[in-house]
């Protein structure tokens, strides 16, 4: 069976998506290199295909690029929300005759995201938030909740192998798109590899003085949407002011969706402006010392279960102070400290308690490394890839190429 694994191609300032990806295409490189029975290349878009060619340069992988231009972006669009035009199409996608010439019997997209093709498939869910949470502008604006749905009910519903990474996962996909149980195998996220890998630099504390922080300050990093909720984030850090006498910097790191003035606007009339510091995009180097000398990271969002950010932390000796969003036990366990979102009195508590008792403190953190242990990216792949194998007896019976001898 030759599999195709599908690389979108992120940017390193797109966040989670890239470092997700990023970790699984390195995970199955890992696992090319300690020997594996099948073929396996590599898609990706066009635009995508010299630098990953620099990522995989040791290893002999095929690499097949999908070609790119703006009036196929626009076909695709066209195809990819339209149930009359899809139903009508008889020509082979681009991605399909991309995947005739490479003679893939199998597609494996790594990341989330839909694409066009008859191919046998296997896709991850990050979450569907569209449908737990339709009051954010993020996910119904200007068409984006009708588009997702369209996309998803097709695309979703047509994969081999949808994975995700919890039970409450497994349940909402199921309820919510019919897709069966046995096609909807759990497979928690990978901790992100750098926060495995980071040991403890010796110029952390330096990194984030120069970075303009005060002690003590607690981290979020997550880009500007509303439905991260940095709102009651930053109202917590006022009433930790007001109530408790507890002066703590907030230090934000992602980039702006659009929602930042109105943060700065929020901080300005609560008074906690200069404590609140837009950092953007920071580096790796910068990113791990921000973890290793925080109080907490504070992970306010809404939406999720699945997020990086905490299993970075838990990896990277940092307590977690997370939003009780159902999926969020399943995920942390009593690795973190589970708070109501929407109320920044409860926030406050969680991180005054991790600020003031340190044996809690010191439980959270041993509890972290465990938790952050648990999931690799080689153990996600090789748990990806005994679901994909279930497959090659049935992909026996016909002649998935036309260029495949039979």
């Amino acid at each position: 069976m030759k599999i195709a694994a599908y690389v979108a191609g992120y940017a390193p300032d797109a966040g989670g998506g890239y470092t997700f990806e990023n970790d699984v295409l390195n995970g199955l490189l890992a696992r090319l290199r300690s020997g594996d029975p099948h073929d396996f290349c590599i898609m990706c878009p066009a635009s995508s295909e010299p630098s990953l060619r620099a990522h995989i340069a040791p290893f002999e992988i095929e690499v097949l690029p999908i070609p790119e231009g703006r009036l196929r972006s626009m076909g695709t669009a066209l195809l990819r929300d339209s149930d009359f035009l899809r139903s009508h199409w008889r020509r082979p996608y681009a991605l399909d005759r991309v995947a005739d010439k490479g003679r893939v019997d199998f597609i494996w997209f790594l990341g989330a995201g839909v694409h066009l093709t008859n191919r046998p498939y296997a896709t991850i869910v990050w979450d569907i938030q569209h449908l737990n949470t339709p009051w954010f502008p993020e996910m119904s604006g200007n068409g984006l909740w009708d588009g997702r749905e369209m996309s998803h009910n097709w695309f979703l519903r047509r994969a081999s192998v949808v994975v995700t990474g919890t039970r409450r996962g497994q349940h909402e996909l199921n309820s919510l798109y019919h897709i069966p149980i046995e096609r909807l195998p759990i497979l928690p996220h990978p901790t992100p590899q750098f926060a495995l890998d980071a040991g403890v630099p010796e110029k952390s504390r330096s990194i984030v003085d120069g970075l303009g922080l005060t002690r003590p300050y607690v981290l979020y990093p997550a880009q500007f949407w509303p439905h991260k909720n940095h709102v009651n984030l930053i109202e917590s850090l006022a009433r930790l002011k007001r109530d408790k006498g507890v002066a703590m910097d907030l230090a934000l790191v992602g980039s702006d969706k659009g929602n930042r003035g109105f943060l700065e606007a929020v901080a300005d009339r609560l008074g906690v402006r200069d404590a609140i510091h837009f950092l953007g995009f920071v580096d790796r180097s910068d990113l791990i010392a921000l973890y290793q000398e925080a109080v907490a990271l504070t992970y306010a969002s809404w939406c999720g279960p699945e997020n990086l950010p905490p299993l970075e932390a838990f990896a990277l000796g940092c307590p977690v102070v997370a939003t009780d969003i159902p999926g969020a036990q399943e995920q942390l366990g009593d690795a973190a400290i589970l708070v109501d979102p929407a109320n920044p009195s409860a926030i406050a508590d969680g991180i005054l308690k991790v600020h003031q008792d340190p044996r809690l403190r010191e439980g959270l953190i041993e509890k972290g490394h465990v938790r952050a242990r648990k999931w690799t990216p080689t153990e996600y792949v090789n748990g990806f890839l005994d679901h994909v194998e279930k497959f090659e007896p049935i992909l026996k019976c016909w002649n998935a190429s036309p260029q495949r001898e039979g």
